[in-house]
């Protein structure tokens, strides 16, 4: 009987093993290719229309590796390992990076949060942009700000990261990233951020601030932030940097049946720019968005949204002091299935102020003139 009393709990003792170490890795991605034209590419000495295969025209192409591993508890170990790559010529995203979109790993509790180490996205990517045109359920990549001034179509991830985001509260959430700069000089080329956000129905609310410190450092680029990877991922060749970068925004959005409206407005300082010419310049960039989106069929959904921008530029003789941008966008997707679309979007873009010339994102380079037209058509699938 001693002998059946033994063997039993030696069995249950492995179960209760087995149960807490359940885990699953899932292999995941997202391909989206199509054709896009541009109006007005400027290419050194020449200038003209530019027809392009291009790859991500709205949400960059990538595969990845998503896990967990259930502690007990509650608790969960987490991880993602995520690449971002050309799905036309098969190169990595991200500055040649093999996850180079996301990779980290971190606990997870349904009552405590997620507290995770690695590459991430800092908090305005997370709280604010999914309100906005650059969400990745929305217009993403073509519908970024001018030179993505504040990071809302994350340009730049955070290497070096360490973030919290604690669980949902009656539909609040809120959390921080730090961002090391790896350096014996602590401050030079790291970033911070914080966030919060409220749902509550068909409402929706959010908030957040970022500062990156040393952006522009030549002497760290191993530190929190590698401009480089923004202009290997087609942003033209051209990347906002900063001895001090300053951004908080705040948005919100309300659904009226298959209608949903939203409002965002975001501004970004540069502090020690040479940016547009400047000598230890100074920008400052004050986004207004307003967007909508409208399911005209379960299979069918058309978009908008249009961006006012404006800007005062210091330290500069060879551009104006106060430059303006105005981008309206429309996009319609339709959905073959639940894994596979395809879609068309439009954007034009109009700027105005001395020796400005338009630049929508991934058109390919900047127009010789104050006005850039982009068309693309296209499929995604995911798997």
């Amino acid at each position: 009987m001693k002998k059946i009393s033994a063997a039993v709990a030696v069995f249950a003792g492995l179960a209760a093993t087995a149960a807490h170490a359940q885990s699953s890795v899932t292999l995941y991605g997202l391909i989206d290719a199509g054709l896009m034209y541009t109006n007005n590419v400027k290419k050194g000495t020449t200038q003209g229309s530019l027809v392009q295969a291009t790859s991500g025209n709205i949400n960059g192409s990538r595969f990845g590796l998503r896990g967990a591993e259930d502690l007990g508890g509650g608790l969960q170990a987490i991880f993602v390992l995520e690449n971002g790559y050309n799905v036309q010529n098969g190169k990595l995203g991200q500055n040649g990076r093999l996850f180079g979109r996301q990779a980290y790993v971190g606990l997870s509790g349904k009552d405590y949060g997620t507290l995770t180490l690695g590459r991430q996205y800092d908090s305005l990517v997370d709280f604010v942009a999914p309100l906005s045109g650059t969400a990745g359920t929305f217009g993403d990549t073509g519908f970024a700000h001018p030179f993505d001034n504040d990071n809302l179509n994350h340009s730049v991830r955070m290497s070096n990261a360490v973030k919290y985001t604690s669980a949902n509260y009656a539909g609040l959430k809120f959390g921080g990233m730090y961002a090391f700069s790896n350096n014996t000089d602590f401050a030079l080329n790291r970033a911070y951020s914080a966030g919060v956000s409220y749902t509550n129905g068909p409402f929706k609310a959010a908030a957040g601030y970022l500062q990156i410190n040393g952006s522009n450092s030549a002497t760290n680029t191993a530190g929190a932030v590698d401009l480089g990877e923004s202009t290997a991922n087609g942003t033209g060749g051209f990347q906002l940097g900063a001895n001090v970068q300053r951004t908080a925004g705040a948005g919100l959005s309300y659904a009226f049946g298959p209608v949903t409206t939203g409002f965002v407005y975001t501004h970004s300082q540069f502090q020690g720019t040479s940016s547009f010419g400047a000598t230890n310049g100074s920008m400052h960039f004050d986004n207004y968005e307003v967007n909508g989106k409208y399911a005209v069929t379960p299979a069918l959904s058309l978009g908008a949204a249009y961006t006012y921008t404006d800007a005062h530029v210091s330290g500069t003789t060879s551009f104006g002091s106060d430059p303006k941008w105005n981008q309206i966008n429309l996009q319609a997707v339709y959905n073959l299935s639940l894994r596979t679309d395809v879609y068309a979007e439009a954007m034009y873009q109009h700027v105005t102020g001395k020796g400005y010339t338009a630049f929508i994102n991934t058109a390919g380079g900047a127009s010789s003139t104050g006005n850039q037209v982009v068309g693309t058509v296209g499929i995604r699938t995911r798997f």
